[in-house]
């Protein structure tokens, strides 16, 4: 029986969303999906009935109720230990949660001027020198983070911190960043995972449209 809902945002546009969705998924947490679409008369109403945070993403696992992406894969890392959420060796658990929070709280310039829009492909846009600072720190991340564990993720299997990083790499395909080898792999990498491909595809075929997200 499944006693575990994931209440999501439109999977088009939700990069908070796309995250908490990989990691749960990856667990193997059995859940059911209820997505709520953004800027519509009723969304705050509706997230209310779910969380009192009044944002999205959120978690209903039986009587708790945890909402924020990075809480979300937390909790559901601890439910799951053997899906590996986490580096198991303890210097690489640390670096994994540094640049998972990093991102949680940083790239503002990013997230400001390349909105998630996986429909959408516009090249060039949205480019600014604070946008190619914050890329330029990303990308430096993925390098540092593979070369050391040697893996095709950022710390060999994947983990949270790949989560967190996911819809970032789908902002840059969406606005045809120029990627050098390394980041251009690691895009690959993301975005061949079976999990990432269902995801986009029922991201294109939302009927939801946000104008203020579209370009």
């Amino acid at each position: 029986m499944v006693n575990s809902t994931l209440v999501l945002a439109n999977k088009n546009y939700s990069s908070w969303s796309l995250r908490a969705w990989l990691v749960c998924t990856h667990s193997g947490l059995a859940f059911e999906e209820v997505v709520i679409p953004l800027r519509e008369s009723v969304t705050h109403e509706t997230i209310l009935r779910h969380t009192p945070s009044g944002k999205l993403p959120v978690l209903v696992h039986g009587d708790v109720t945890v909402w924020d992406s990075m809480a979300i894969c937390e909790y559901v890392a601890e439910l799951f230990p053997a899906a590996g959420l986490w580096p198991a060796e303890a210097l690489a658990r640390a670096r994994a949660r540094a640049v998972s929070s990093e991102m949680h709280s940083g790239f503002l310039d990013l997230r400001r001027n390349m909105p998630m829009n996986m429909r959408s492909s516009s090249p060039g846009l949205g480019m600014t020198p604070e946008v190619q600072g914050d890329i330029n720190r990303i990308t430096a991340i993925w390098r540092e983070c593979r070369k050391a564990s040697g893996g095709d993720f950022l710390f060999g299997d994947f983990t949270i911190a790949d989560a967190m990083f996911a819809p970032v790499v789908s902002r840059l395909l969406t606005y045809g960043v120029e990627l050098g080898e390394n980041a251009g792999s690691y895009a690959e990498v993301i975005m061949n995972m079976p999990m990432m491909q269902a995801w986009v595809a029922e991201a294109k075929d939302e009927p939801w449209i946000i104008p203020d997200f579209e370009f």
